[in-house]
């Protein structure tokens, strides 16, 4: 098939992790084949010009499934969350750069912030008890995906703004004992910043997964632009949706 395409994806199940984020997985066909980590759909919302940008959560490659953890920011995605089973969602996937895996038995180190987390299930699931996980949230109420990172055997900790579950601060202060080969990320810009300093102190490769406003998905409108270090060490831009959504992070000026 091609890179990418368009298909009519049948929602087989539906569930509301939280108050305003939805777990959806959908009958995908080929699109699933074709997937990897870290890659995002574009999915059309009846009544919007635009489509939504929304990361893959899971790939079932074998029962030809795609999953997809969002949440609701505005009319277009709270629209996407009123699909119910059994109805069908327009889908262009599999989208963007994904995660370079590596040699999965490394020790590697996953960190998320929030709606962050679920871009880096699909890539934690190859690393299994290789992978540390560690993810920050408001509170205790927003936390999502804690049992399925834990039953892919990743070692997970938790840190939470108002200390109701695990370290009560950043997620990053959690991360200074840790030892890791390489480093997978996605989340808010300052914990990027982090993790990605963090990373180039303890001189290991670090990936992160950035979020940008997107039209196209594929390139065409050149709206979700990002300043990148080119070889030269010289700034030059590129494209969030067709250069990343993952990068490395020593290219992004951050």
């Amino acid at each position: 098939m091609k890179k990418y395409d368009v298909r009519s994806c049948t929602i087989l199940r539906k569930n509301r992790l939280t108050g305003d984020i939805y777990d959806v997985t959908v009958e995908a066909g080929l699109l699933a084949e074709a997937a990897r980590p870290g890659q995002f759909a574009q999915i059309a919302v009846p009544g919007k010009t635009l489509r939504r940008p929304i990361s893959i959560c899971e790939i079932g490659a074998a029962e030809h499934t795609l999953r997809f953890v969002f949440q609701v920011r505005g009319e277009g995605t709270a629209i996407l969350a009123g699909f119910e089973p059994g109805e069908a969602l327009d889908v262009l996937a599999p989208l963007g750069h994904g995660f370079e895996l590596g040699d999965t038995s490394r020790r590697v180190l996953f960190v998320g912030g929030g709606i962050g987390l679920p871009p880096l299930l699909a890539a934690a699931r190859t690393f299994g008890a290789n992978a540390s996980v560690v993810a920050g949230f408001r509170s205790r109420d927003a936390v999502i995906l804690r049992d399925d990172f834990e039953a892919c055997g990743c070692h997970m900790m938790i840190a939470t703004d108002d200390g109701s579950l695990g370290h009560h601060g950043l997620v990053t202060e959690l991360l200074s004992g840790l030892a890791f080969d390489a480093v997978f990320a996605c989340g808010p810009l300052p914990m990027l910043r982090a993790v990605s300093a963090l990373a180039a102190e303890r001189g290991v490769p670090c990936q992160v997964s950035m979020e940008e406003r997107m039209a196209c998905g594929i390139g065409a409108c050149l709206g979700c632009a990002v300043s990148l270090r080119g070889p030269d060490g010289a700034e030059r831009y590129g494209h969030v949706c067709k250069d990343g959504p993952v990068f490395d992070s020593s290219i992004l000026f951050l």
